[in-house]
Protein backbone atom coordinates (compact mmCIF):
# COMPACT_ATOMS: atom_id res chain seq x y z
CA UNK A 1 0.00 0.00 0.00
CA UNK A 2 2.77 2.46 0.47
CA UNK A 3 1.66 5.99 1.54
CA UNK A 4 -2.34 4.56 1.33
CA UNK A 5 -1.46 2.97 4.38
CA UNK A 6 -0.01 5.98 6.56
CA UNK A 7 -2.08 8.03 8.11
CA UNK A 8 -1.66 11.72 6.59
CA UNK A 9 -0.04 14.46 8.88
CA UNK A 10 -0.74 17.44 6.46
CA UNK A 11 -4.06 19.30 8.01
CA UNK A 12 -4.24 23.07 6.28
CA UNK A 13 -1.00 23.37 6.22
CA UNK A 14 0.73 24.09 2.71
CA UNK A 15 1.74 21.40 0.59
CA UNK A 16 5.59 21.25 0.51
CA UNK A 17 6.69 21.00 -2.87
CA UNK A 18 9.29 18.04 -1.91
CA UNK A 19 5.32 16.22 -0.68
CA UNK A 20 3.58 17.29 -4.32
CA UNK A 21 3.18 14.91 -7.59
CA UNK A 22 0.67 13.87 -10.00
CA UNK A 23 -1.03 15.43 -13.21
CA UNK A 24 -3.87 17.33 -13.75
CA UNK A 25 -5.22 14.14 -15.26
CA UNK A 26 -5.07 12.40 -11.99
CA UNK A 27 -7.81 14.59 -10.24
CA UNK A 28 -10.22 12.76 -13.04
CA UNK A 29 -10.70 9.91 -11.40
CA UNK A 30 -11.17 11.32 -7.90
CA UNK A 31 -14.27 12.96 -9.04
CA UNK A 32 -15.39 10.86 -11.82
CA UNK A 33 -16.14 7.59 -9.19
CA UNK A 34 -18.63 9.10 -7.03
CA UNK A 35 -20.10 11.19 -9.50
CA UNK A 36 -21.10 8.07 -11.76
CA UNK A 37 -23.51 6.78 -8.98
CA UNK A 38 -26.69 6.15 -10.28
CA UNK A 39 -28.13 8.86 -8.07
CA UNK A 40 -27.55 11.19 -10.82
CA UNK A 41 -30.53 9.53 -12.95
CA UNK A 42 -32.69 10.73 -9.69
CA UNK A 43 -30.90 13.88 -10.40
CA UNK A 44 -32.51 13.75 -13.74
CA UNK A 45 -35.53 13.14 -12.97
CA UNK A 46 -36.21 16.12 -10.52
CA UNK A 47 -34.85 18.41 -13.09
CA UNK A 48 -37.64 17.25 -15.46
CA UNK A 49 -40.22 17.47 -12.69
CA UNK A 50 -40.14 20.65 -12.80
CA UNK A 51 -42.26 21.40 -15.88
CA UNK A 52 -39.78 21.06 -18.65
CA UNK A 53 -40.05 19.46 -21.73
CA UNK A 54 -37.09 16.41 -22.27
CA UNK A 55 -35.18 18.83 -24.22
CA UNK A 56 -35.32 21.82 -22.11
CA UNK A 57 -34.39 19.44 -19.14
CA UNK A 58 -31.42 18.06 -20.81
CA UNK A 59 -30.23 21.36 -22.05
CA UNK A 60 -31.17 22.57 -18.66
CA UNK A 61 -28.93 20.68 -16.06
CA UNK A 62 -25.82 19.76 -18.39
CA UNK A 63 -25.37 23.91 -18.44
CA UNK A 64 -26.02 23.86 -14.85
CA UNK A 65 -23.43 21.06 -14.16
CA UNK A 66 -20.97 22.61 -16.30
CA UNK A 67 -21.09 26.16 -15.49
CA UNK A 68 -20.67 25.03 -11.60
CA UNK A 69 -18.32 22.59 -12.35
CA UNK A 70 -15.85 24.81 -14.24
CA UNK A 71 -15.75 27.06 -10.78
CA UNK A 72 -15.15 24.32 -8.98
CA UNK A 73 -12.01 23.84 -11.51
CA UNK A 74 -10.82 27.80 -11.67
CA UNK A 75 -10.78 27.43 -7.45
CA UNK A 76 -8.80 24.73 -7.69
CA UNK A 77 -6.18 26.20 -9.66
CA UNK A 78 -5.19 28.37 -6.58
CA UNK A 79 -4.98 25.33 -4.25
CA UNK A 80 -2.44 24.31 -6.96
CA UNK A 81 -0.40 27.82 -6.27
CA UNK A 82 -0.27 28.22 -2.44
CA UNK A 83 -0.54 24.20 -2.06
CA UNK A 84 -3.69 25.15 0.89
CA UNK A 85 -6.95 23.59 0.65
CA UNK A 86 -9.96 26.03 -0.37
CA UNK A 87 -11.00 26.96 2.83
CA UNK A 88 -8.00 28.05 4.25
CA UNK A 89 -7.11 29.68 0.85
CA UNK A 90 -9.64 31.88 1.12
CA UNK A 91 -8.06 33.53 3.88
CA UNK A 92 -6.35 35.91 1.76
CA UNK A 93 -9.59 37.28 0.83
CA UNK A 94 -11.51 36.83 3.79
CA UNK A 95 -8.92 37.63 6.44
CA UNK A 96 -8.30 34.75 9.01
CA UNK A 97 -11.03 35.69 11.36
CA UNK A 98 -13.75 36.93 8.72
CA UNK A 99 -12.69 33.21 7.03
CA UNK A 100 -14.47 31.42 9.78
CA UNK A 101 -17.91 33.00 8.70
CA UNK A 102 -17.82 30.89 4.97
CA UNK A 103 -15.87 27.86 6.23
CA UNK A 104 -18.57 27.49 8.72
CA UNK A 105 -21.24 27.18 5.97
CA UNK A 106 -18.52 25.27 4.10
CA UNK A 107 -18.37 22.67 6.65
CA UNK A 108 -22.40 23.08 7.08
CA UNK A 109 -22.53 22.03 3.28
CA UNK A 110 -20.28 19.28 3.46
CA UNK A 111 -22.06 17.78 6.78
CA UNK A 112 -25.11 18.05 4.66
CA UNK A 113 -24.52 16.28 1.35
CA UNK A 114 -22.50 13.43 3.10
CA UNK A 115 -25.14 13.18 5.90
CA UNK A 116 -27.56 12.39 2.13
CA UNK A 117 -25.18 9.68 0.42
CA UNK A 118 -24.46 7.49 3.69
CA UNK A 119 -28.22 7.81 4.23
CA UNK A 120 -28.37 6.35 1.05
CA UNK A 121 -25.47 4.01 1.72
CA UNK A 122 -27.26 2.46 4.48
CA UNK A 123 -30.76 1.92 2.89
CA UNK A 124 -29.29 0.73 -0.09
CA UNK A 125 -27.09 -2.05 2.23
CA UNK A 126 -30.26 -2.67 4.45
CA UNK A 127 -32.12 -3.47 1.40
CA UNK A 128 -29.76 -5.82 -0.07
CA UNK A 129 -29.11 -7.81 3.37
CA UNK A 130 -32.71 -8.13 3.48
CA UNK A 131 -33.21 -9.53 -0.34
CA UNK A 132 -29.81 -12.17 0.31
CA UNK A 133 -31.38 -13.01 3.83
CA UNK A 134 -35.33 -13.03 4.24
CA UNK A 135 -34.73 -13.38 8.26
CA UNK A 136 -33.40 -9.89 8.40
CA UNK A 137 -36.87 -8.51 6.49
CA UNK A 138 -39.84 -7.54 7.94
CA UNK A 139 -43.30 -9.31 6.71
CA UNK A 140 -43.43 -6.45 4.30
CA UNK A 141 -40.34 -7.24 2.77
CA UNK A 142 -38.56 -4.10 3.64
CA UNK A 143 -35.94 -4.47 5.82
CA UNK A 144 -36.11 -4.98 10.20
CA UNK A 145 -34.60 -1.93 12.16
CA UNK A 146 -31.82 -4.20 13.26
CA UNK A 147 -30.88 -4.84 9.63
CA UNK A 148 -31.04 -1.29 8.92
CA UNK A 149 -28.98 -0.59 12.24
CA UNK A 150 -26.29 -3.26 11.09
CA UNK A 151 -26.30 -1.43 7.41
CA UNK A 152 -26.24 2.43 9.28
CA UNK A 153 -22.99 1.28 11.28
CA UNK A 154 -21.31 -0.18 8.91
CA UNK A 155 -21.47 2.16 6.68
CA UNK A 156 -20.28 4.76 9.33
CA UNK A 157 -17.37 2.93 10.26
CA UNK A 158 -15.85 1.92 6.96
CA UNK A 159 -16.32 5.96 6.15
CA UNK A 160 -14.69 6.51 9.16
CA UNK A 161 -11.40 4.52 8.60
CA UNK A 162 -11.07 6.07 4.60
CA UNK A 163 -11.43 9.48 5.90
CA UNK A 164 -8.85 9.43 8.90
CA UNK A 165 -6.02 7.67 6.74
CA UNK A 166 -6.61 10.59 4.22
CA UNK A 167 -5.47 11.56 0.60
CA UNK A 168 -3.38 8.54 -0.13
CA UNK A 169 -5.36 6.49 0.82
CA UNK A 170 -8.66 8.00 -1.05
CA UNK A 171 -6.42 8.70 -4.29
CA UNK A 172 -5.58 5.28 -4.16
CA UNK A 173 -8.84 3.91 -3.77
CA UNK A 174 -10.75 6.08 -5.88
CA UNK A 175 -9.46 5.33 -8.90
CA UNK A 176 -10.35 1.44 -8.30
CA UNK A 177 -13.93 2.70 -7.79
CA UNK A 178 -14.24 4.97 -10.76
CA UNK A 179 -13.04 2.11 -13.06
CA UNK A 180 -15.50 -1.13 -11.54
CA UNK A 181 -18.37 1.24 -11.02
CA UNK A 182 -18.09 3.19 -14.90
CA UNK A 183 -18.25 -0.48 -16.12
CA UNK A 184 -21.04 -1.11 -13.83
CA UNK A 185 -23.07 1.53 -14.53
CA UNK A 186 -22.21 0.71 -18.50
CA UNK A 187 -24.30 -2.59 -17.67
CA UNK A 188 -26.67 -1.46 -15.87
CA UNK A 189 -27.96 0.57 -18.71
CA UNK A 190 -28.72 -1.98 -21.08
CA UNK A 191 -31.19 -3.22 -18.35
CA UNK A 192 -31.99 0.52 -17.94
CA UNK A 193 -32.49 1.90 -21.42
CA UNK A 194 -35.00 -0.65 -22.43
CA UNK A 195 -37.36 1.33 -19.51
CA UNK A 196 -36.90 4.56 -21.85
CA UNK A 197 -40.28 5.13 -23.96
CA UNK A 198 -38.56 7.23 -26.84
CA UNK A 199 -41.98 7.01 -28.80
CA UNK A 200 -43.05 10.02 -26.03
CA UNK A 201 -40.23 12.27 -25.41
CA UNK A 202 -41.33 14.69 -27.63
CA UNK A 203 -44.94 14.53 -26.14
CA UNK A 204 -43.90 16.51 -23.11
CA UNK A 205 -44.96 20.68 -23.83
CA UNK A 206 -41.89 23.14 -23.06
CA UNK A 207 -41.95 25.35 -19.67
CA UNK A 208 -41.83 28.60 -19.67
CA UNK A 209 -37.98 30.80 -19.80
CA UNK A 210 -38.36 30.88 -15.97
CA UNK A 211 -38.90 27.29 -15.29
CA UNK A 212 -35.69 26.61 -17.56
CA UNK A 213 -33.53 29.01 -15.56
CA UNK A 214 -34.81 26.81 -12.53
CA UNK A 215 -33.73 24.27 -14.16
CA UNK A 216 -30.12 25.67 -14.77
CA UNK A 217 -30.70 26.71 -10.99
CA UNK A 218 -31.77 23.37 -9.87
CA UNK A 219 -28.39 21.77 -11.49
CA UNK A 220 -25.97 23.74 -10.49
CA UNK A 221 -26.78 23.43 -6.41
CA UNK A 222 -26.86 19.42 -6.96
CA UNK A 223 -23.43 19.04 -8.18
CA UNK A 224 -20.95 22.21 -8.98
CA UNK A 225 -21.85 24.12 -6.31
CA UNK A 226 -21.80 21.83 -3.47
CA UNK A 227 -17.96 21.10 -4.34
CA UNK A 228 -16.83 24.78 -4.61
CA UNK A 229 -15.41 24.63 -0.84
CA UNK A 230 -12.90 22.14 -1.57
CA UNK A 231 -12.47 21.73 -5.19
CA UNK A 232 -8.84 22.25 -4.22
CA UNK A 233 -8.47 20.27 -1.55
CA UNK A 234 -6.93 17.37 -4.13
CA UNK A 235 -5.16 19.55 -6.77
CA UNK A 236 -3.35 20.78 -3.74
CA UNK A 237 -0.73 17.99 -4.03
CA UNK A 238 0.00 18.60 -7.66
CA UNK A 239 3.05 20.67 -8.06
CA UNK A 240 3.12 24.73 -7.97
CA UNK A 241 3.86 24.92 -11.88
CA UNK A 242 0.66 22.46 -13.42
CA UNK A 243 -1.13 24.59 -16.08
CA UNK A 244 -3.69 26.19 -14.68
CA UNK A 245 -5.94 24.67 -18.15
CA UNK A 246 -5.90 21.20 -17.50
CA UNK A 247 -6.34 21.61 -13.74
CA UNK A 248 -9.58 23.15 -14.76
CA UNK A 249 -11.00 20.90 -17.50
CA UNK A 250 -9.97 17.40 -15.76
CA UNK A 251 -11.69 18.85 -12.54
CA UNK A 252 -14.61 20.48 -14.31
CA UNK A 253 -14.73 16.68 -16.38
CA UNK A 254 -14.54 14.19 -13.81
CA UNK A 255 -17.60 16.03 -11.97
CA UNK A 256 -19.61 16.92 -15.09
CA UNK A 257 -19.24 13.77 -18.09
CA UNK A 258 -20.76 11.33 -15.43
CA UNK A 259 -23.94 13.34 -13.98
CA UNK A 260 -24.71 14.96 -17.01
CA UNK A 261 -25.03 11.28 -19.22
CA UNK A 262 -26.79 10.27 -15.98
CA UNK A 263 -29.05 13.16 -15.77
CA UNK A 264 -29.99 12.40 -19.63
CA UNK A 265 -31.00 9.02 -19.23
CA UNK A 266 -32.78 10.13 -15.82
CA UNK A 267 -34.68 12.81 -17.95
CA UNK A 268 -36.00 10.33 -20.74
CA UNK A 269 -37.03 7.65 -17.79
CA UNK A 270 -38.77 10.22 -16.40
CA UNK A 271 -41.48 10.60 -19.42
CA UNK A 272 -44.46 8.30 -18.86
CA UNK A 273 -43.30 7.66 -15.52
CA UNK A 274 -45.23 9.38 -12.60
CA UNK A 275 -45.60 6.44 -10.40
CA UNK A 276 -41.54 6.28 -10.38
CA UNK A 277 -40.81 9.61 -9.88
CA UNK A 278 -43.15 9.69 -6.91
CA UNK A 279 -40.88 6.83 -5.79
CA UNK A 280 -37.58 8.15 -6.03
CA UNK A 281 -38.75 11.41 -4.33
CA UNK A 282 -38.59 9.03 -1.06
CA UNK A 283 -36.45 6.22 -2.04
CA UNK A 284 -34.10 7.76 -4.74
CA UNK A 285 -31.85 4.83 -5.50
CA UNK A 286 -34.33 2.33 -4.53
CA UNK A 287 -36.63 3.38 -7.57
CA UNK A 288 -33.75 2.43 -9.67
CA UNK A 289 -32.59 -0.94 -8.90
CA UNK A 290 -35.88 -2.57 -8.69
CA UNK A 291 -35.86 -2.89 -12.50
CA UNK A 292 -32.82 -5.55 -11.95
CA UNK A 293 -33.00 -8.87 -12.40
CA UNK A 294 -31.27 -10.43 -8.95
CA UNK A 295 -28.14 -11.96 -10.17
CA UNK A 296 -26.99 -8.24 -11.23
CA UNK A 297 -28.91 -6.45 -8.16
CA UNK A 298 -26.53 -7.66 -6.21
CA UNK A 299 -23.16 -6.66 -7.08
CA UNK A 300 -24.96 -3.62 -8.20
CA UNK A 301 -26.35 -2.56 -4.55
CA UNK A 302 -22.85 -3.37 -3.64
CA UNK A 303 -21.04 -0.90 -5.98
CA UNK A 304 -23.56 1.89 -4.90
CA UNK A 305 -22.88 1.41 -1.79
CA UNK A 306 -18.98 1.67 -2.34
CA UNK A 307 -19.47 4.42 -4.44
CA UNK A 308 -21.29 6.30 -1.64
CA UNK A 309 -18.77 5.63 0.95
CA UNK A 310 -16.35 6.66 -1.13
CA UNK A 311 -17.94 10.05 -1.39
CA UNK A 312 -18.42 10.16 2.48
CA UNK A 313 -14.33 9.48 2.63
CA UNK A 314 -14.13 12.06 0.31
CA UNK A 315 -16.20 14.42 2.44
CA UNK A 316 -15.41 13.92 5.74
CA UNK A 317 -11.97 14.43 5.26
CA UNK A 318 -13.01 17.93 3.51
CA UNK A 319 -15.25 18.51 6.77
CA UNK A 320 -12.23 17.90 8.64
CA UNK A 321 -10.61 20.87 6.69
CA UNK A 322 -12.93 23.24 6.72
CA UNK A 323 -13.40 23.08 10.36
CA UNK A 324 -9.37 23.78 11.03
CA UNK A 325 -9.97 26.61 8.65
CA UNK A 326 -12.80 27.79 10.78
CA UNK A 327 -10.69 27.91 13.56
CA UNK A 328 -11.45 24.51 15.50
CA UNK A 329 -7.99 23.93 17.54
CA UNK A 330 -7.92 20.09 16.37
CA UNK A 331 -5.71 17.83 14.56
CA UNK A 332 -6.99 16.76 10.82
CA UNK A 333 -7.32 13.01 12.44
CA UNK A 334 -9.27 14.95 15.86
CA UNK A 335 -11.88 16.86 13.21
CA UNK A 336 -12.80 13.78 11.09
CA UNK A 337 -13.37 11.88 14.16
CA UNK A 338 -15.69 14.82 15.16
CA UNK A 339 -16.95 14.85 11.45
CA UNK A 340 -17.91 10.88 11.88
CA UNK A 341 -20.05 11.58 14.85
CA UNK A 342 -21.70 14.69 13.79
CA UNK A 343 -22.88 12.93 10.56
CA UNK A 344 -23.99 9.37 12.06
CA UNK A 345 -26.37 11.46 14.07
CA UNK A 346 -27.59 13.04 10.77
CA UNK A 347 -27.75 9.61 9.29
CA UNK A 348 -29.53 8.23 12.27
CA UNK A 349 -32.12 10.73 11.33
CA UNK A 350 -32.93 10.61 7.76
CA UNK A 351 -32.35 6.96 8.18
CA UNK A 352 -35.13 6.15 11.29
CA UNK A 353 -36.78 9.26 11.84
CA UNK A 354 -37.82 11.40 8.63
CA UNK A 355 -39.83 10.61 6.34
CA UNK A 356 -39.44 13.27 3.59
CA UNK A 357 -36.32 13.58 1.06
CA UNK A 358 -36.72 15.60 -1.69
CA UNK A 359 -38.40 18.84 -0.18
CA UNK A 360 -35.75 18.82 2.27
CA UNK A 361 -33.03 17.77 0.16
CA UNK A 362 -33.67 21.02 -2.71
CA UNK A 363 -34.22 23.19 -0.05
CA UNK A 364 -31.25 22.64 1.76
CA UNK A 365 -29.09 22.71 -1.41
CA UNK A 366 -30.25 26.12 -2.59
CA UNK A 367 -30.32 27.66 0.73
CA UNK A 368 -26.73 26.31 1.40
CA UNK A 369 -25.77 27.66 -2.02
CA UNK A 370 -26.80 31.35 -1.86
CA UNK A 371 -23.97 31.41 0.89
CA UNK A 372 -21.30 29.08 -0.60
CA UNK A 373 -22.10 30.27 -4.46
CA UNK A 374 -21.76 33.74 -2.92
CA UNK A 375 -18.50 33.00 -1.39
CA UNK A 376 -17.07 31.14 -4.20
CA UNK A 377 -17.99 33.57 -6.71
CA UNK A 378 -16.38 36.40 -4.70
CA UNK A 379 -12.90 34.16 -4.10
CA UNK A 380 -12.48 33.41 -7.69
CA UNK A 381 -12.75 37.15 -8.18
CA UNK A 382 -9.88 37.53 -5.56
CA UNK A 383 -7.82 35.24 -7.34
CA UNK A 384 -6.66 38.01 -9.63
CA UNK A 385 -5.48 39.87 -6.50
CA UNK A 386 -4.13 37.33 -4.98
CA UNK A 387 -2.31 36.27 -8.39
CA UNK A 388 -1.15 40.19 -8.26
CA UNK A 389 0.57 39.75 -4.68
CA UNK A 390 2.44 36.44 -6.09
CA UNK A 391 0.29 34.16 -3.99
CA UNK A 392 1.92 35.14 -0.63
CA UNK A 393 1.48 32.32 2.10
CA UNK A 394 2.00 35.22 4.83
CA UNK A 395 -1.45 36.94 4.00
CA UNK A 396 -3.50 33.89 5.44
CA UNK A 397 -1.51 34.73 8.33
CA UNK A 398 -3.45 36.64 11.69
CA UNK A 399 -2.57 40.35 11.46
CA UNK A 400 0.89 40.78 12.98
CA UNK A 401 2.43 37.72 10.87
CA UNK A 402 1.85 40.05 7.84
CA UNK A 403 -1.95 38.97 6.93
CA UNK A 404 -5.45 40.48 7.92
CA UNK A 405 -7.74 39.05 10.64
CA UNK A 406 -10.63 40.81 8.72
CA UNK A 407 -11.31 42.17 4.86
CA UNK A 408 -14.23 44.79 4.88
CA UNK A 409 -14.77 44.25 1.41
CA UNK A 410 -15.18 40.49 1.22
CA UNK A 411 -17.68 40.31 3.96
CA UNK A 412 -19.82 43.10 2.84
CA UNK A 413 -19.94 42.12 -0.25
CA UNK A 414 -20.71 38.30 0.98
CA UNK A 415 -23.35 39.35 3.54
CA UNK A 416 -25.39 41.35 0.97
CA UNK A 417 -25.18 38.28 -1.74
CA UNK A 418 -26.11 36.15 0.73
CA UNK A 419 -29.32 38.18 2.23
CA UNK A 420 -30.19 39.13 -2.04
CA UNK A 421 -30.14 35.48 -2.47
CA UNK A 422 -31.93 33.93 0.50
CA UNK A 423 -34.71 36.57 0.26
CA UNK A 424 -35.50 36.42 -2.69
CA UNK A 425 -35.73 32.24 -3.24
CA UNK A 426 -38.13 29.72 -1.86
CA UNK A 427 -38.27 27.14 -0.06
CA UNK A 428 -41.13 24.01 -0.04
CA UNK A 429 -39.90 22.74 3.43
CA UNK A 430 -41.11 24.73 6.10
CA UNK A 431 -38.41 24.99 8.43
CA UNK A 432 -35.80 26.01 5.73
CA UNK A 433 -38.52 28.49 4.62
CA UNK A 434 -38.47 30.37 7.59
CA UNK A 435 -35.57 31.76 6.38
CA UNK A 436 -36.19 32.41 2.48
CA UNK A 437 -38.36 34.80 0.51
CA UNK A 438 -38.38 37.55 2.91
CA UNK A 439 -37.82 40.09 -0.10
CA UNK A 440 -40.77 39.07 -1.94
CA UNK A 441 -44.57 40.07 -1.57
CA UNK A 442 -46.82 37.21 -1.08
CA UNK A 443 -47.42 37.50 -5.06
CA UNK A 444 -44.38 37.87 -6.14
CA UNK A 445 -43.48 34.64 -4.02
CA UNK A 446 -45.45 32.94 -6.15
CA UNK A 447 -44.16 34.20 -9.53
CA UNK A 448 -42.57 31.77 -11.97
CA UNK A 449 -38.68 33.58 -11.01
CA UNK A 450 -39.00 33.15 -7.75
CA UNK A 451 -40.10 29.39 -7.42
CA UNK A 452 -36.94 28.94 -9.96
CA UNK A 453 -34.71 29.97 -7.17
CA UNK A 454 -33.40 32.84 -9.48
CA UNK A 455 -32.30 34.64 -6.46
CA UNK A 456 -29.01 32.06 -6.36
CA UNK A 457 -28.00 33.53 -9.63
CA UNK A 458 -28.21 36.96 -8.43
CA UNK A 459 -26.41 36.19 -5.01
CA UNK A 460 -23.38 35.11 -6.81
CA UNK A 461 -23.60 37.90 -9.60
CA UNK A 462 -24.17 40.65 -7.27
CA UNK A 463 -21.42 39.18 -4.34
CA UNK A 464 -18.46 38.83 -7.21
CA UNK A 465 -20.15 42.56 -8.69
CA UNK A 466 -19.82 44.48 -5.08
CA UNK A 467 -16.42 42.78 -4.58
CA UNK A 468 -15.17 43.70 -7.96
CA UNK A 469 -16.06 47.62 -7.63
CA UNK A 470 -14.93 47.84 -3.98
CA UNK A 471 -11.48 45.93 -5.02
CA UNK A 472 -10.69 47.09 -8.65
CA UNK A 473 -12.90 50.08 -9.40
CA UNK A 474 -12.83 52.38 -5.97
CA UNK A 475 -9.21 50.55 -4.50
CA UNK A 476 -10.81 49.87 -1.19
CA UNK A 477 -9.08 47.73 1.13
CA UNK A 478 -6.67 46.61 -1.62
CA UNK A 479 -3.08 45.81 -0.01
CA UNK A 480 -2.50 42.45 0.74
CA UNK A 481 -0.05 43.32 4.22
CA UNK A 482 -1.62 45.56 6.56
CA UNK A 483 0.74 47.70 7.74
CA UNK A 484 1.70 47.76 11.64
CA UNK A 485 1.04 51.56 12.21
CA UNK A 486 -2.39 51.30 10.32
Amino acid sequence: MGKAATIEKNGINAMPDAERYGKPSGLFPVWFSWNISIFGITCGMYVFALGLSVWQAMLAGVLGYVISCALVGILAVGSVRTGLPTLAQSRMCFGVDGNRIPAFFGYVANMGWKVTMLSMASTTLADLLSNLFPALAQVSGSPSSWCLFFSFVAVIVLTMVGAVYGYNLILKVERWIALITGIMTAIYLFFFIPQIDFARLDSVPAGSLGVFVGGIVLAMSMVGLGFLNYGGDYSRYLPRQSKAGPVIFWTTAGIALPVSVLLILGVMLSVGNPELFDKAAHEPLAALTGILPFWFYVPFSLIIIISLISAGMTGVYSSGLALMAAGVPLSRVSTTLLNALIIALGCFYLTFISDSFLSTFSSFLVSISVIMGSWGAIEIVDLLRQKRLNWDLSLTEPYGQGGRNYRWTAMLSLICATVIGLGTITSSDPYIGRITSFLLSEEAAQGTFAKANVGLLAAMLSGAALYALLTFVLHLDVPGVRQADD
